[in-house]
């Protein structure tokens, strides 16, 4: 999984402590980081277009969660920046190299079907938290996050 996973979930967090009566500039969000803007901005618009955020134009423009944080899991997050493919693809690797079978082996790639079962619970459970579990935990947690990431994007 890439960095941009990371910065994208930590950027939707921020956005969901800062509330939808404020954009936030993707400028501003890599700056927060000390990320590289272009970057922050090209992760911010693979959110976009997975409908996890959207984009208000203007002076006073920047992104805003498109949905309430309890209705965005950490699965919309990693398919919006990674894609909705499958992680492991099987070559049927099998069937090749010295001693493999003249004919296609019986039954299916145990490999396959392993790594099938761990991807598809990885899923589920990226799919059953949502932005606003991790927000309260964190909240419960470091008390007086939120308050500081709304000043600090406040500009205060």
């Amino acid at each position: 999984m890439s960095e941009g996973v990371e910065w994208g979930l930590h950027s939707c967090l921020n956005l969901a402590w800062v509330g939808s009566e404020r954009a936030v500039p993707s400028a501003r969000l890599a700056e927060y980081y000390g990320l590289p803007a272009a970057y922050m901005n090209k992760q911010l618009q693979a959110l976009a277009r997975g409908g996890v955020v959207y984009s208000t134009p203007g002076p006073r423009g920047g992104f805003r969660l498109a949905r309430e944080p309890e209705d965005i899991t950490l699965m919309d997050v990693v398919g919006a920046i990674e894609g909705r493919e499958e992680a492991f693809q099987c070559t049927e690797i099998r069937k090749r190299g010295p001693g493999a079978p003249d004919e296609t082996p019986p039954g299916s790639c145990q490999i396959d079907l392993a790594m099938r079962r761990a991807e598809l619970a990885w899923r589920r459970e990226l799919g059953a938290q949502t932005l606003a579990e991790i927000r309260a935990s964190v909240d419960r947690i470091a008390p007086g996050t939120a308050e500081r990431v709304r000043s600090w994007f406040a500009g205060e």
